[in-house]
């Protein structure tokens, strides 16, 4: 699915600068009030700076053009780079979170005042939530104009820059409700219990929302093909060819956050003739690119079929 790289940058920029703003507010107010919620969400949000950091370095890394060393481009250096932000999420915001959410369980302090907490929570929500909103927005117009779901686009977007920044923000919104009750919970109990096993849920949170980035990450990494609906048009765009008589194989692969690498044996007609399947050949890329604009290479093979 192709998608604007320079909508992604703008979105991975302001998730970026929400959360630094929101890790210096959350570490003070978490060491004003001795809360390891609100220091497990402070870590939470330095992770997210970090990553953010990392998926600019993969936008601008996958933007590169192709050069004699990298002939298919580097778009695949995107993947990695997002796959490697998302690593971070695991080590500094779940591994943090969790260990000093048992910490606090096992060794519970008492709380100090938490009124500053209960601000920079409430604020927190507010920019976390302007920052999803631009991502959604961003969600919704690539999902426009490839007339699907929303939804369904997260599931199959070779995006990661766009899916990161969406997961992250909505853990974010949800891990600012449980530092919350966390916080009035140890208030009203007195007990640290509730401190501690909101930060213990943060880093779980945090946990899966990184498995999940990594293993998308991943999948795309290694070779992943075309989504299956893109598939199945570019088999009708081929078969469409009045030259073509029938598609032998079809193998796709996302090169890139929104690339697509085509390659196909097909069986021509054999009265096309040599000059035929040139001119068909050429016409299918050019049909292929036009219906699918996040098709940039296209490689045909003329390959007769067992029965021929």
């Amino acid at each position: 699915m192709e998608e604007k790289s320079g909508d992604s940058l703008a979105t991975v920029l302001v998730a970026g600068a929400a959360n630094l703003t929101i890790a210096l507010a959350k570490l003070v107010a978490g060491l004003i009030g001795g809360s390891a919620a609100m220091l497990s969400e402070a870590a939470h949000s330095a992770a997210d700076t970090v990553t953010e950091l990392l998926l600019l370095v993969s936008v601008r890394r996958s933007g590169k053009p192709p050069d004699e060393r990298h002939p298919f481009g580097y778009g695949k250096a995107g993947f990695f780079w997002a796959m490697m932000a998302a690593v971070a999420t695991l080590v500094g915001g779940a591994g943090f979170s969790v260990t000093h959410g048992v910490h606090e369980i096992s060794h519970g302090e008492e709380l100090g005042n938490l009124t500053p907490s209960y601000v920079v929570l409430a604020v927190s929500f507010v920019i976390e939530g302007v920052s999803l909103s631009k991502a959604l927005s961003q969600l919704r117009a690539a999902a426009g104009r490839h007339r699907i779901r929303p939804l369904r686009l997260v599931r199959i977007t070779s995006d990661t820059a766009l899916k990161a920044v969406l997961f992250e923000d909505a853990a974010a919104l949800v891990g600012l409700v449980i530092a919350a009750i966390g916080l009035l919970g140890s208030q009203w109990s007195g007990s640290a219990l509730w401190d501690g096993a909101a930060s213990v849920a943060i880093g779980l949170l945090l946990l899966v929302v990184a498995l999940i980035l990594i293993q998308s990450n991943l999948s795309l990494l290694i070779g992943q093909a075309a989504p299956r609906q893109v598939e199945t048009g570019i088999r009708a765009v081929l078969l469409a060819q009045p030259e073509v008589e029938e598609v032998v194989e079809l193998l796709t692969m996302m090169i890139g956050p929104g690339s697509i690498m085509v390659a196909a044996k097909i069986d021509f007609c054999d009265e096309a003739g040599a000059a035929g399947v040139e001119i068909a050949c050429d016409e299918v890329d050019r049909r292929l690119r036009d219906r699918f604009p996040g098709v940039n290479l296209v490689f045909l093979d003329p390959t007769p079929t067992r029965r021929s």
